[in-house]
C-alpha cells in the first residue's frame, strides 16, 4: 500500500484480509508482540532522516531538531516503554469469587484478549507521534492495525507508507493515505476498535461515522486548555513555562495554553515577562530557522483571522517580538498576545491552534472557575501557584483531560499515566497499561467448582415451603 492515494474498496479488502489473518493465527504471545514493537523502533531508527526532512518540508519550515525530538523520540519512548512492560500487563488477573462458590473451589479470572484490528488516524500538528504513540499500545495489547496519516502533510504521510511497507506485511500493519473524503470512508469501516486524534467538530463525525458499526472509539480532541495563574504563583516561572510552550510546534499542539488568566493586579507585570520570556527564546521571527512555521495558508488565515476579529471589536493585542511587516512567502509568525477581548470573540470560543493566546484578569478565582466552565472541558488544564489549598480547590472544582502544577503540558509526557480527554476534549486513553487495557477486551472468566450444590441447597424447581421465608430473611440493610 505505498501508493500515493488508497481507494475505499481497497481499504476494505486490506482490513477484511487482516480480520482473517487475526483470527487464523491465534493468541498473540508476549514474544511475538515485543518482535513487532521491536520491528517499528528499527523502522524509526532507519528512517528518521527523510522522515524529519519530510516534516520540515510539510510545513514549510520545522526544524529537525526539533521534529526529531517531538516525533521520533517522542514514538521511540512510547514503543519502547509498551516492549518493556507488556509481559507483566498480559497475566491474567485473579478475580474473588462471590461466597459460598469461593469455599467450594471456584475461581475466576480476568485475561487481556486483544480485539482485533485497530483502525489509527493520525493528526498533521505531531504527524509520527500520533500515530506511533497509541500504535505502541495496540501493538502491545496484540492487535494488528491499519494506520491513516493525516493528508495536510501528504510527504510525511508517503515516507510513513514506505517505510512500514519496508518492515511489515500489510496483514499485520498498513498504511493508507487519502483526502478528507477517504477519511470519511476511513471512519465508517468495521474495525475492532478506532483512534482518531484531531479537532472537536471531526471528532463528532468520527463517532457518528463509528456508530454505524458500534465502532469503540478512543477520540483525542482539544478544546481551549486554560492556565489559571495563582497570586502566590512565581510570575517570572509561569510566564516562562508558557512562553516555551507557545514557542513549541508554533503552538500546533493539542495541550497548548489558549486562555491564561491572572489577577487583574498582577496583569501588567505579567504581560511584561511573557513578552521578555518569549523574546529569549525568539530574538525574531522572521527567517528565523528554529521557529515553526504555520502548517498551511489556511491555518494561518484562521489564527490570524481570530486576532484581527479581537481586534476589530477592541481587545488589545501584543506581539512577542514586536512584529516587522509579514513575509506573506513564510508561515512564520511571532506570538500574538490578545488581552481581554470581549466574550463575543471568536479567539475566545475557537480552539487557537497556533501562534496566539488570550489573557484575561480575574478579581477572585471564583470568575475565572466560572468563565472556564462556561465551556467545554479542556484536554488539558494548568495551574501555577504555591498555596496547596487553593492548588486543591481548582483541582476538585474543575475538570480536564489531564493537569500540569506549576508547568505546562509536561503532564502528556508520562508514559506511566493515562493521556486522553473529557467530555468535548475526548474519550478513552492511551499510554501505559491503560492504552493496554484500552485496546483490550477484558474477558471475566468463571472456572465452577466439582460440585454444584444449589439443588441440595433447595434454591432449583421444584422450590420447597421454606425458598420464599429462607430468601427473604436474606434482605438486610446490613
Amino acid at each position: 500500500m505505498t501508493s500515493t492515494h488508497t481507494t475505499p474498496a481497497q481499504l476494505s479488502q486490506v482490513l477484511t484480509a487482516q480480520k482473517k489473518a487475526f483470527v487464523a493465527h491465534g493468541h498473540v504471545s508476549a514474544e511475538q508482540r515485543c518482535e513487532r514493537l521491536q520491528r517499528v523502533i528499527e523502522l524509526l531508527v532507519r528512517y528518521q532522516q527523510p522522515l524529519i526532512e519530510a516534516m520540515d518540508a510539510d510545513f514549510g519550515g520545522r526544524p529537525q531538531g526539533f521534529s526529531l525530538m517531538n516525533d521520533v523520540l517522542g514514538s521511540l519512548a512510547s514503543l519502547k516503554y509498551a516492549r518493556d512492560h507488556l509481559q507483566h500487563w498480559m497475566e491474567d488477573e485473579p478475580r474473588h469469587v462471590f461466597a459460598p462458590y469461593d469455599q467450594l473451589g471456584a475461581k475466576a479470572w480476568v485475561m487481556h484478549q486483544p480485539k482485533g484490528t485497530v483502525g489509527i488516524m493520525g493528526t498533521w500538528n505531531a504527524p509520527l507521534f500520533t500515530v506511533l504513540s497509541p500504535l505502541a499500545c495496540v501493538l502491545a495489547a496484540g492487535n494488528r492495525a491499519i494506520l491513516k496519516p493525516s493528508e495536510v502533510v501528504p510527504r510525511t504521510a508517503q515516507v510513513l507508507a514506505q517505510a512500514f511497507a519496508a518492515y511489515f506485511d500489510p496483514l499485520e500493519i498498513a498504511v493508507v493515505n487519502g483526502d478528507a473524503e477517504f477519511a470519511q470512508a476511513f471512519t465508517s469501516q468495521p474495525f475492532d476498535h478506532l483512534v482518531f486524534t484531531g479537532s472537536t467538530a471531526v471528532g463528532r463525525s468520527v463517532m457518528r461515522n463509528a456508530a454505524q458499526h458500534l465502532v469503540p472509539l478512543t477520540l483525542e480532541l482539544g478544546g481551549k486548555s486554560p492556565v489559571i495563574i495563582s497570586r502566590t504563583a512565581d510570575l517570572a516561572k509561569a510566564a516562562f513555562s508558557i512562553a516555551a510552550a507557545k514557542a513549541n510546534n508554533g503552538g500546533q499542539i493539542c495541550i497548548n495554553p489558549d486562555v491564561v488568566y491572572v489577577p487583574a493586579a498582577l496583569l501588567e507585570d505579567f504581560i511584561g515577562v511573557l513578552g521578555t520570556a518569549y523574546g529569549e527564546l525568539f530574538a525574531s521571527i522572521e527567517d528565523n530557522p528554529d521557529v515553526v512555521a504555520v502548517v498551511n495558508a489556511r491555518h494561518l488565515q484562521r489564527v490570524e483571522g481570530y486576532v484581527q476579529d479581537a481586534r476589530e471589536r477592541g481587545a488589545r493585542v501584543e506581539s512577542f517580538p514586536q512584529a516587522l511587516a509579514a513575509d506573506e512567502q513564510q508561515r512564520r509568525r511571532p506570538l500574538q498576545v490578545v488581552v481581554n477581548p470581549p466574550c463575543d470573540s471568536q479567539i475566545l470560543h475557537e480552539e487557537i491552534f497556533g501562534p496566539a493566546l488570550v489573557v484575561l484578569p480575574y478579581q477572585q478565582l471564583d470568575q475565572a472557575l466560572a468563565d472556564i466552565h462556561s465551556r467545554e472541558r479542556p484536554l488539558a488544564l494548568y495551574y501555577f501557584g504555591q498555596s496547596e489549598q487553593e492548588q486543591r480547590y481548582v483541582l476538585q472544582r474543575t475538570h480536564s483531560g489531564g493537569v500540569t502544577l506549576n508547568d505546562v503540558m509536561m503532564h502528556a509526557a508520562m508514559h506511566d499515566a493515562p493521556f486522553g480527554g473529557i467530555g468535548a476534549s475526548g474519550m478513552g486513553h492511551y499510554h501505559g497499561r491503560e492504552g493496554f487495557l484500552e485496546f483490550s477486551h477484558m474477558r471475566t472468566v468463571f472456572k465452577a467448582p466439582a460440585h454444584d450444590p444449589r439443588r441440595e441447597w433447595g434454591l432449583l424447581p421444584p422450590y420447597g415451603e421454606h425458598f420464599l421465608t429462607t430468601l427473604q430473611a436474606m434482605v438486610t440493610a446490613d
